[in-house]
């Protein structure tokens, strides 16, 4: 997982038509959301004349990034660049501020018409969002803040085994927030769908923006309270408590789950 704090490197702005004639990073996105690298698997710092190579989509001007301009860039080509959980393992540096690239990406692409009545929307740059110029909708950036949860008991670390994951052997429980909920209230709520116990003790862990596709993850650990393990058998298939030596992943640190598993591991 990323430790870096993002704005060490970047500062927001937003603009739609906006060119420069200065030397400037350039994310480039195919329309399967994956992003074009350089040999040296870096952003191109390049000049606006780099863009005749391709067939654009939109250019959008999304701030500066180590004090050179940044453009996210939508293209259209059948050719295959690197998804995302490649990028973060080939440049961290790169994969965090593509994160944020991707989702203005889908944001500008997803909100072009109004939901409500379908006229063409307007940018609004001041507020980096889109208004309906009929019904006064506005739309902003769309997030879908999400938990995961590390529910520990005598030393053993609880984790599920989902139906949709074959992949994974287990994971640990996370779920979206609901509509009219606290991310407190998510997690017990989570909790007691997918296992059937109460939890207490709630320690906040941190956050991570997760792009796949527009998630805030928060992370939590808690203490197991009371009740038996009792699963669906749909979307969970099997509960377990593990020590930390019976946790084997050998995985991608790409997301805030190796925060919680490294956690348990060497508090236990």
């Amino acid at each position: 997982m990323i430790e870096k704090y993002l704005y060490s490197d970047y500062s927001i702005d937003f603009k739609e038509n906006y060119s420069s004639t200065n030397e400037s990073y350039y994310l480039l996105f195919n329309d399967r959301r994956e992003l074009y690298l350089t040999e040296d698997n870096s952003i191109p710092l390049v000049k606006n004349d780099f863009l005749t190579n391709f067939s654009v989509n939109f250019k959008l001007y999304i701030g500066k990034y180590k004090n050179k301009e940044l453009f996210l860039v939508n293209v259209d080509t059948s050719e295959d660049y690197h998804p995302l959980q490649d990028v973060y393992e080939m440049n961290k540096d790169v994969y965090q501020i593509a994160t944020r690239a991707v989702l203005v990406n889908d944001w500008y692409q997803n909100n072009q018409y109004c939901g409500r009545c379908g006229s063409k929307t307007e940018i609004r740059e001041d507020s980096m969002s889109f208004k309906c110029p009929d019904c006064q909708l506005t739309f902003h950036g769309k997030i879908q803040p999400a938990v995961i949860i590390a529910i520990h008991k005598d030393g053993k670390l609880l984790m599920v085994r989902h139906s949709y994951n074959t992949r994974v052997r287990y994971a640990l429980i996370a779920g979206f927030v609901e509509m009219g909920e606290s991310i407190e209230e998510t997690v017990h709520r989570e909790v007691m769908e997918e296992v059937g116990i109460k939890v207490k003790n709630l320690k906040y862990m941190g956050s991570q923006p997760w792009p796949f596709p527009n998630s805030l993850m928060c992370a939590y650990k808690a203490e197991y309270d009371s009740g038996e393990i009792k699963v669906d058998g749909n979307e969970i298939l099997k509960a377990k408590w593990f020590t930390k030596d019976e946790i084997e992943y050998t995985g991608s640190d790409i997301s805030i789950y190796s925060l919680l598993i490294d956690d348990f591991k060497r508090n236990n």
